[in-house]
């Protein structure tokens, strides 16, 4: 015992500390600032609490072993709050947030009175997280989806309500992650179309299944995409696949990102083999994106207030919109987004998950 903790001692003090946690998807903890303030007050020895975890010598291999040990030994059905079920990981999000729905609310409601106006069509509308489909039929504790629903409806009667839950399910979803397939969520998009006012124009088949043969091209790209619950679980997960969405107006679209003043394509090839290769989406998380459809055919204009889930939707509107902008207010204050954004006669989306709606201190 002596020798082992000799041992990782020695590693932890030779060596170099690691910014960042490709597993986990966050940023480590560094060596905290020594002083004799930080000393007296306790801030140094948690901080350097939270140092020594984050950067544990062969930290990844024993979060492992830790993982394996309590499904598979110890039979215990999650880690970190991380469970399996029907080959998917989720996270348990229980429970319901009441304030955070509101406090969303709130701040969507500051955004239409200084914004917005009656000429605007406006939506709202909830992307379910994972739990929605596998915690209560499984026997873990589920939020109150129906109380999440009543409460941000009721405080937003501006917005008309539109529910995408019952056209989703797990399997919809990234075995791995938190954020749903584009290639399986064309039913969802087309309720959201036709909440606005507008259609896809895709058939269904007999069988029920969306028929996107004569719309659009679903590729295949070569990334294996280990999504954030793979390391948040520590277990040894298969990896999943990235799809994508083309067709000539998603292909001839130009995005251009207000916070960088460049542009480029819907796709970002780049960041497919990056730290997260969901950013393939429209490039990741930006204030505010604009996309312009040269072939549209119409004037039709919308604005997304969104989270990252909007960034694999979005690309589903291209063809019947002249331009979409993307704003995701958990970058940008809605105080400054008269500056980059018109919404003179404009359809208005809020689309945001449950994840963001329980945890709404990250809006600005």
């Amino acid at each position: 015992m002596a020798v082992l903790i000799l041992a990782l001692s020695a590693a932890s003090l030779l060596s170099p500390d690691n910014d960042f946690s490709e597993s986990e998807r966050r940023r480590l903890a560094g060596f905290p600032e020594f002083s004799a303030e930080t000393l007296l007050n306790g801030k140094f020895m948690k901080e350097f609490e939270d140092y020594s975890l984050d950067q544990f010598p062969l930290r990844d291999g024993f979060r492992r072993i830790k993982a394996i040990a309590r499904y598979d030994f110890f039979r215990l059905r999650d880690n970190n709050g991380i469970y399996i079920e029907n080959g998917s990981a989720a996270e348990i999000i229980y429970p319901l947030n009441e304030n955070s729905v509101l406090n969303a609310a709130e701040k969507f409601g500051e955004i239409h009175d200084s914004l917005l106006t009656g000429s605007n069509k406006i939506i709202v509308s909830i992307v379910p997280d994972k739990g929605y489909y596998l915690s209560k039929a499984n026997g873990y504790p589920s939020m109150d989806y129906g109380q999440l629903e009543k409460l941000l409806t009721e405080n937003m009667p501006y917005a008309r309500y539109c529910s995408i839950m019952d056209t989703l399910s797990i399997n919809d979803y990234y075995r791995t992650d938190t954020h749903w397939r584009q290639e399986s969520i064309l039913p969802a998009a087309e309720k959201l179309a036709s909440c606005l006012g507008f259609s896809l124009s895709g058939q269904y088949t007999v069988s029920g299944q969306y028929d996107t043969s004569e719309q659009y091209t679903v590729n295949e790209t070569d990334a294996d995409f280990y999504g954030v619950y793979y390391g948040q679980s520590a277990l040894p997960l298969p990896p999943d696949g990235i799809r994508y969405i083309t067709d000539d107006s998603i292909s001839a679209a130009v995005v251009y990102n207000a916070e960088t003043g460049s542009t480029g394509g819907v796709y970002d090839f780049e960041k497919l083999h990056g730290r997260d290769p969901y950013e393939f989406f429209l490039s990741g998380a930006a204030a505010v994106l604009t996309i312009e459809n040269p072939a549209a055919g119409n004037d039709r204009e919308l604005v997304i207030f969104r989270d990252s889930f909007g960034s694999a939707l979005t690309p589903w509107f291209i063809r019947s919109c002249s331009k979409i902008t993307l704003v995701d207010t958990r970058y940008i204050a809605p105080s400054l987004l008269g500056d980059y954004v018109d919404f003179t006669d404009c359809d208005v989306l809020f689309l945001y998950s449950t994840l963001v709606l329980n945890e709404s201190q990250v809006l600005k």
